[in-house]
């Protein structure tokens, strides 16, 4: 059991929360997507001031290491190692989109339909018609490993024959809109956040399941991409 910070900026929301033997004692949170840098660390120290515990009785940090906003990964990843690095703390990093599958965990468990069949496909806009996604049974094994998706009717043909999933996060109503037909689609708005870290963490920390902090990065899953300006032509 441990005392935990867990930190999320990976999306469109950023959220902290400070958690000890997986219940959460203090959540700060902004839905400001262009905010993440300037809310982080206030809030790390509002967190610390709430509850009156120092950072340095933390027993590790643990981040979401992407995929997602690259800017938003590379602020909570520079957060996160440097108090690491700061406290002598192990760092824990979560994939965003398994947490974002417990987050549809809590949306199957109130919904009357076989779960052990049910499977769960969380996605990241990735604009246009891809999206960072994959697929988890209902205990968090993964099924399919994250990847970057272009998405078309056919898309998880080979799962949706077969049995339920439940799309979520962001990304969803870009094939909501292909496939709403298929009766084993289905779709949730369920909205994830670091609260959503804190079991996962937990069970990471109970492995020792550590980062390396000198070469731990963020999983971008696909490289960024920006064209170049163009010329002025005279």
């Amino acid at each position: 059991m441990a005392l935990l910070l867990n930190i999320d900026t990976a999306t469109e929301h950023a959220s902290v929360c400070l958690s000890k033997d997986g219940a959460v004692l203090a959540f700060e949170e902004s839905k400001e997507q262009k905010n993440h840098a300037s809310f982080l660390q206030p809030a790390i120290q509002k967190i610390s001031e709430t509850t009156g515990i120092s950072l340095s009785l933390l027993d590790a940090i643990a981040v979401t290491e992407g995929p997602g906003s690259y800017t938003g990964l590379r602020v909570g990843m520079a957060s996160a190692k440097g108090l690491c690095y700061a406290l002598n703390k192990p760092l824990i990093l979560l994939n965003t989109l398994k947490v974002m599958a417990a987050a549809a965990v809590r949306t199957v468990a109130t919904e009357t339909m076989n779960h052990k069949k049910t499977l769960l496909c969380p996605m990241i806009d990735a604009r246009r018609m891809e999206v960072f996604t994959a697929v988890f049974d209902m205990d968090l094994n993964t099924v399919m490993a994250p990847a970057a998706v272009v998405l078309d009717g056919n898309s998880f043909a080979e799962w949706l024959n077969n049995c339920a999933v439940l799309f979520s996060g962001n990304g969803h109503m870009k094939f909501k809109d292909m496939i709403e037909n298929n009766a084993n689609a289905l779709f949730s708005d369920v909205a994830y956040s670091v609260l959503d870290m804190v079991g996962l963490a937990e069970n990471a920390f109970s492995k020792q399941e550590f980062a390396n902090l000198a070469y731990s990065e963020p999983f971008y899953l696909k490289e960024f991409f920006s064209p170049e300006p163009k010329k002025n032509v005279i």
